[in-house]
Parts: structure tokens; C-alpha cells; sequence
């Protein structure tokens, strides 16, 4: 099986991905003193920020005492939800729902890990994360996405299904929900990312559980030897009669 940075280094060639695939795991205090000196664990961080600082090659460490986001504290288990959010009230005066109901709804309907299960996360580039990720995270264009994807069923053909509120985007839906189902999962993004970090208008996030990894990126490789190619090429696109050219 191959390696974290073995496997970062494929994925980014065959993609040509521009950020870093990203590593995050979980932690309990005894890692968390481990590894607290190789991680930027002072700065006040939302956890999407978190991502796009891995993303260009940092390593940050989240705790109940740095993270910013009383959302993503809440899906981490780091901290209680905030009533406000309970209630759907804040996704209301937000203007993101037309009802506190509908708020609250969403908020109802999120995955989270249990309160004080963990006492941190940790994220870093893939390839040169210290140890085994629990989750990788992909901020790319969607035919990279894609392409992730149809690798995760290249040997089953089975029908992929993504789960998302389009709210929490980088903590719930890339993050904990391919932890906690041992599936991928993709994200459109949602207001909070978007506002909140570089993400690009043309760009989505895919978790991938790191034990799938090595199976994926074997299975990237194959399709990026015919049919990628073929893709890219938009050969039946340029002999289409109508396309104008």
C-alpha cells in the first residue's frame, strides 16, 4: 500500500491539482501533546480556513480553545451547539433559510461526532502528514471530483450518493461524514467557505476516507491511461458539426 505522500504526489500528477490534498485526523490528548509543536494550534481559525491554510502547506492544529466557528466546534464535538444555531435562528438572520424552522431543520439533520470524543483535529498536506489521516479532503474543479469519484466505484459501477444542506460544507459534509459512513463524499461549498476563505467560484470538495485511498488512486491511475484522456481531449466535441468551429 502506498503512502501518504506517495499517494498525494499521484493524485495532484494525474490531476493536476493546484492546492494540496489535504489530511485530517481526529485526535486525543495524548496526540494532541505529540504533535502540538508541529502544528500552528495558537491562531483563532475557522475550520474551512483551516483547510485552505493546509491546502497551501501549512499544518494547523484546532482545539476547542482556537477554532472560531461554533458551527464546525459543534460537528467536531469540541464544543456544545450553540442555541442559536439549534434553533435555526442564526441560518435565518443569515438570510440562508426563509424560516427559523427551515434553519433548524438543517441544523437538525447534520452528522456530528460526540460531545469530548476528541480533543482536536489536525490537518496538514498529505504529503508530509506525521501520521495516518482519518480523512482527505480534495478543494478542486469538479472534473477532478469526478474523475475521484468514478475511481471510488471502478470496480462496483454502484451509484454514488452525496449528502449535504449546503451548510458546513468543509467540516460536515468533506469531513465528518466520510469519517463517521466510511464513504466519500462531495460538497457544492456553502456561504461560509465561500465567504470565508479563497475557494474559487468553479471549485467543490470531496472527502475521501483514508483507508479508500490507495484503492482510488489505483484505480485513477487506469482511467487516466484512456478515457481522461479521451476527456480532455473533447475529441467528439471538436468533430461535432454544430459546435461552431
Amino acid at each position: 500500500m502506498a503512502g501518504p505522500a506517495e499517494l498525494a504526489s499521484k493524485m495532484k500528477e494525474i490531476l493536476n491539482l493546484k492546492r494540496e490534498p489535504v489530511g485530517v485526523k481526529f485526535i486525543k490528548d495524548t496526540d494532541k501533546q505529540v504533535l502540538k509543536d508541529q502544528y500552528d494550534g495558537e491562531t483563532k481559525t475557522r475550520y474551512c480556513q483551516a483547510l485552505m491554510r493546509a491546502g497551501n502547506g501549512e499544518k494547523i492544529l484546532i482545539t476547542a480553545e482556537n477554532i472560531s466557528c461554533p458551527a464546525s466546534a459543534a460537528a467536531f464535538g469540541l464544543k456544545p451547539l450553540a442555541e442559536a444555531l439549534a434553533t435555526g435562528q442564526m441560518l435565518y438572520n443569515m438570510g440562508l433559510f426563509a424560516t427559523p424552522e427551515a434553519g433548524k431543520n438543517a441544523m437538525g439533520s447534520m452528522t456530528r461526532l460526540k460531545l469530548g470524543e476528541y480533543s482536536g483535529v489536525i490537518l496538514s498536506p498529505l504529503a508530509n502528514i506525521e501520521i495516518q489521516p482519518d480523512v482527505v479532503v480534495v478543494e478542486s474543479f469538479p472534473e477532478h471530483l469526478m474523475w475521484l469519484a468514478l475511481a471510488s466505484i471502478y470496480e462496483t459501477g454502484e451509484r454514488l450518493e452525496f449528502n449535504s444542506a449546503i451548510f458546513q460544507a468543509t467540516c460536515v459534509d468533506a469531513t465528518v461524514i466520510p469519517f463517521v459512513t466510511g464513504k466519500i463524499n462531495c460538497s457544492l461549498g456553502c456561504f461560509g467557505c465561500r465567504e470565508a476563505t479563497n475557494i474559487e467560484d468553479s471549485e467543490n470538495l470531496l472527502g475521501i476516507p483514508y483507508d479508500q485511498l490507495d484503492y482510488v488512486v489505483k484505480n485513477l491511475e487506469k482511467l487516466s491511461l484512456k478515457p481522461m484522456v479521451r476527456a480532455r481531449a473533447k475529441q467528439a466535441f471538436h468533430s461535432f458539426s454544430g459546435c461552431g468551429n
